[in-house]
């Protein structure tokens, strides 16, 4: 018999991507079908609505749990061990901090923000205030809220990363979604968070290094916003002793900006090419990039379908190819009331049983910390099933805890051509139409 559980607990906080965790942890336990683990906003209110659960009165401040299945014992008790795993840092008297100018207090060399859009500028202000670089994981923020973080952390002198800054790596510790990259000494600013994984796995995997990766936010370099955090990410990296080489990477160069002192590489061409260029310019040879071809026996006469989870991979495969139908599933369109697609598969799955025999799928699968802990768990049985022939662009590091190499086998297994360079696995992709 299905039976719903709806609770509120009052005044709980805890960052999205905890909380996209813990809610897909729970979905995949014996007897829940639903479960939804989420800051009680009227975005997630509205959501968990739809989906028939009668809802309590709550705030946006307030940790909404709506499960729903046969038996949701088991989650309701798993429930707080995952929370409890994940919880924050607590200040001397054991309670954890209920500001963010209250854990700034508590000391840390930056502020990691992540709540839902519209709440966002005012913890970042309280950062910046208490003097401390901010990286703004969240995205929905307004543009001329962007524009007056930047400004007053201009005035601050600290750096804004951010909003909708998916990936940072400062000084080797990973924010966001962040590959495990051995220390070097090339410098990243990226607007860009998947573009910046894709160059800096590729570099790991020619064995060179990175000392920083600074994410600005993917509107940074446009008109409105005019570079004000790629400005000051680039004199910071200009300064840092343990860099040598400094490489701006992002979706859209909509403004000029002042080069470095150091070599500098700002090239709007294919990330790989990118890479290339860094090796290059480092006296470093060029390796050949991992790869893992695949005859899975199916024809390729139809439709080519680029199923992504990273914009700046989707973009570039998309202008490679020249063809077919591309889907960003990261993009914000798809991710407000839901997790991101590098931790939830549901909607590529869904895309890649829509498919036909004859058809090509393009695919990324990104690795790394924040990321799916196993996707190829969650993927390969569906390329296994695909009708299509698949092509995976396998972005991460011999150092990311999923196992690059183990990835790479269990979806040539399941019949994909596996390549750890996205722009390879585009020409692959287009060569088979």
């Amino acid at each position: 018999m299905m039976a719903d559980v709806v609770t509120v607990r009052k005044g709980i906080y805890h960052d999205s991507v905890t909380l996209m965790r813990v809610s897909r942890a729970l979905g995949e336990l014996p007897g829940v079908e639903v479960a939804i683990v989420a800051m009680a906003t009227e975005l997630n209110l509205g959501l968990a609505a739809d989906l028939g659960f009668e809802l309590p009165d709550a705030d946006p401040g307030d940790l909404l749990v709506a499960l729903r299945g046969p038996d949701v014992g088991q989650a309701r008790q798993e429930l707080d061990r995952l929370l409890s795993e994940r919880s924050s840092s607590v200040d001397s008297a054991g309670q954890p901090p209920l500001t963010t100018g209250s854990a700034a207090r508590l000391g840390g060399d930056v502020v990691l923000v992540s709540v839902p859009g519209e709440y966002a500028f005012s913890e970042a202000v309280d950062a910046i205030e208490a003097g401390l670089p901010v990286m703004v994981f969240s995205d929905g923020m307004p543009v001329e809220q962007e524009i007056a973080l930047k400004d007053l952390a201009a005035r601050a002198g600290v750096l804004v990363m951010g909003p909708d800054c998916g990936t940072a790596v400062i000084a080797g510790a990973g924010l966001g979604f962040a590959n495990v990259l051995r220390p070097g000494p090339v410098g990243v600013v990226a607007a860009s968070g998947t573009g910046a994984q894709q160059v800096t796995s590729l570099l790991d995997l020619a064995g060179v290094g990175v000392s920083h990766v600074l994410g600005v936010g993917g509107r940074d370099l446009s008109p409105e916003v005019g570079g004000r955090s790629t400005a000051m990410a680039l004199d910071l990296l200009d300064e840092d002793p343990s860099t040598e080489l400094i490489a701006l990477i992002s979706k859209q160069h909509g403004v000029a900006v002042n080069p470095p002192m150091k070599p500098f590489i700002a090239k709007n061409q294919d990330l790989t090419a990118i890479a290339e260029s860094i090796l290059t310019t480092l006296g470093r040879s060029i390796p050949e990039w991992p790869s893992w071809p695949a005859w899975s026996g199916k024809s390729a006469t139809g439709v080519l379908h680029g199923v992504y989870s990273g914009g700046t991979l989707c973009l570039e495969a998309a202008a490679i190819t020249d063809m077919g139908d591309f889907v960003d599933y990261g993009d914000d369109a798809y991710t407000r009331g839901r997790p991101h697609p590098m931790i939830d598969p549901t909607l590529r799955l869904e895309a890649l049983a829509r498919v036909n025999a004859g058809d090509v799928v393009l695919m990324d699968v990104v690795l790394g910390h924040g990321a799916d802990p196993d996707p190829a768990a969650s993927l390969a049985h569906a390329v296994a099933r695909c009708p299509a022939t698949v092509v995976v662009a396998l972005v991460g590091t011999e150092g990311d805890p999923q196992d690059l190499h183990r990835q790479a086998t269990a979806f040539r297994e399941a019949g994909a051509a596996v390549f750890t360079s996205n722009a390879q696995a585009a020409r692959h992709a287009r060569s088979l139409l």
